[in-house]
């Protein structure tokens, strides 16, 4: 490289070039003496030191120090002395800062010599100085001859994968079930996939749709895990709703779980015993099913008004439709209030049935056909957790849903719902949560029907594993379960004007003898006029009513 080539720096507004030592008459530089933290390691050999100018006020340590001079187009090379002090070392070429607007390299001088009598201290004094008149007393600079002790470093990445993969082992090496799939599920929530891939193979190993009940719903868990992780989670849900069993044979899996389990009964009678009880004065009653599904919930309804001491009252019910439980029954709501219709007719009550065909979400007040003589009640069974809320959409249709049951001054409410909060929990704790609660069905079931038992195996793929699923691996508007615990509800409720409606001591009595024909550890409790019914320690369903 030719002498007298530049260098140029930028460095802020302005530039800096090197140029010869012997050009320069105000540049001076501290004894040897003075300086030992900045002698080469090596005594034998000459030290050359940085020339500072002290006269110009543009040129501060700080700028000297940070400037970015490429290492390929400098001479000098930075190195440390033992005792950890930074040493310059120069080859034959020296240089020298100065406030211009190129870069030179030049020869050394052979005055460096005749400025080696400062002392270090006045030295670093007047650089301060400088830098103060310069950049003003608040201004923090950069001190050369201090020594920075360095940050400690990250601990090394490769001894802390170490460390999560024994952790890893050690769970696998316990086999716990439970554990290993909420390992999987933290590790797919923190974007671990190489871990998360690891235990998906452990617990194909683990899970199986015909072992015990923790076995079968970790089938499912695990299922619902690779679906999130490959984005398909709606797609199963759909598929499991209605591809894979025809409409005859998923309508057949939902009255088994009827059947078995006390849930859908206990909703049922415990809505029916608050209506039955508030219309017992009124002869004429209209019920809003906001989900009617397969109306099967009416039929003991129905039986027991035409019962009723003076008569039975008419009774129109409004049907509101979903798309599960018409694929289910085949066909559309005229299946349900013929049904219906005949039923009714046989117990000589007056019957109307009225088709609403439109999701719960969007039925208007004109959609409900309201007639003056009639005493209103309305029903919501084990369906409002279906419905948006404000987290999903602005329209907030479920509060929405609430302000217009108001509207329509009904006499009662019925509120039947599953008692697990999921509606705005984030992935990871909805998993756990969803295990717990699902644990507990599972184990109900498994005290009636053998685990090798085909249509158990057919009740818990299409009429359970798709709530799973859709829990596990959907997220936004593609996540449609969404449970709040009664409290939430209440809230709720009381936002849209209503007020509790206890149930009365009739009704619990006859749920309490309906559990008696239920094998297992089913338990029923009643808190401030509401029914809770559980599965040893899990509350599973709660069923209340407003006004």
């Amino acid at each position: 490289m030719q002498t007298s080539q530049e260098h140029e720096l930028p460095y802020g507004s302005g530039r800096f070039y090197i140029e010869p030592a012997e050009n320069q008459e105000s540049y001076c530089f501290p004894s040897s003496e003075n300086l030992e933290n900045y002698s080469s390691s090596d005594n034998s050999n000459h030290a050359t030191y940085p020339l500072v100018k002290i006269s110009d006020p543009y040129c501060t340590l700080e700028s000297a120090s940070t400037s970015n001079i490429p290492g390929q187009n400098s001479a000098s090379t930075a190195n440390f002395s033992p005792n950890g002090s930074p040493v310059s070392k120069l080859e034959p070429k020296s240089h020298v800062l100065r406030p211009q607007h190129s870069l030179e390299t030049t020869n050394g001088s052979p005055e460096i010599n005749s400025c080696l009598t400062h002392d270090f201290d006045d030295l670093r004094d007047k650089i301060r100085e400088l830098e103060t008149a310069m950049l003003g007393p608040d201004t923090n600079t950069l001190n050369m001859y201090d020594i920075v002790v360095p940050e400690p470093e990250e601990p090394d990445s490769f001894l802390v994968a170490a460390e999560k993969w024994k952790k890893t082992m050690e769970i696998i090496s316990r086999g716990d079930l439970k554990e290993m799939l909420y390992t999987c599920a933290k590790s797919m929530a923190e974007n671990d996939m190489e871990t998360t891939d690891w235990l998906i193979s452990e617990l194909r190993k683990m899970v199986s749709i015909s072992g015990d009940p923790l076995q079968r719903l970790g089938a499912y868990m695990l299922e619902s895990l690779i679906a999130r992780m490959a984005c398909t989670g709606s797609k199963i849900y759909k598929a499991l709703k209605c591809s894979e069993p025809t409409g005859n044979e998923l309508l057949s899996y939902m009255h088994v779980l009827y059947e078995i389990c006390p849930y859908f009964k206990f909703g049922y009678m415990s809505a029916n015993g608050a209506i039955a009880e508030a219309m017992k004065e009124e002869s004429h009653v209209h019920i809003i099913d906001f989900q009617i599904s397969q109306g099967t919930q009416w039929v003991s309804l129905i039986q027991a008004l035409a019962c009723r001491p003076g008569g039975p009252p008419s009774i129109r019910i409004t049907a509101v439709d979903d798309s599960f439980s018409a694929y289910a029954r085949g066909g559309g709501l005229d299946i349900v209030g013929k049904r219906l219709s005949a039923l009714a007719q046989s117990c000589n009550v007056p019957f109307e049935f009225h088709a609403v065909r439109v999701p719960a979400s969007e039925v208007q007040l004109e959609d409900l056909e309201l007639r003056t003589n009639e005493a209103v009640a309305v029903n919501f069974a084990i369906m409002l957790h279906h419905v948006p809320d404000e987290s999903v959409t602005s329209l907030n249709p479920r509060d929405r849903l609430l302000r217009l049951a108001k509207n329509l001054s009904p006499k009662v409410v019925t509120l039947v719902e599953q008692e697990f909060s999921t509606n705005n929990a984030q992935f990871l704790p909805r998993f756990m949560v969803t295990l717990n609660y699902y644990l507990a069905v599972f184990e109900s079931i498994d005290a009636v029907l053998p685990r090798e038992h085909k249509e158990r195996i057919n009740v818990e793929q299409h009429c359970l594993a798709r709530e799973v699923v859709n829990l596990v691996a959907c997220e936004g508007e593609e996540r449609v379960e969404r449970h709040e615990l009664l409290n939430k509800w209440r809230r709720r409720f009381a936002a849209a004007g209503f007020a509790p409606y206890p149930l009365s001591s009739f009704v619990n009595a006859s749920i309490k003898t309906l559990l008696e024909s239920y094998p297992g550890h089913y338990t029923l409790e009643e808190r401030d006029g509401t029914l809770y019914l559980g599965w040893m320690n899990q509350v599973l369903i709660v069923s209340c009513a407003w006004r």
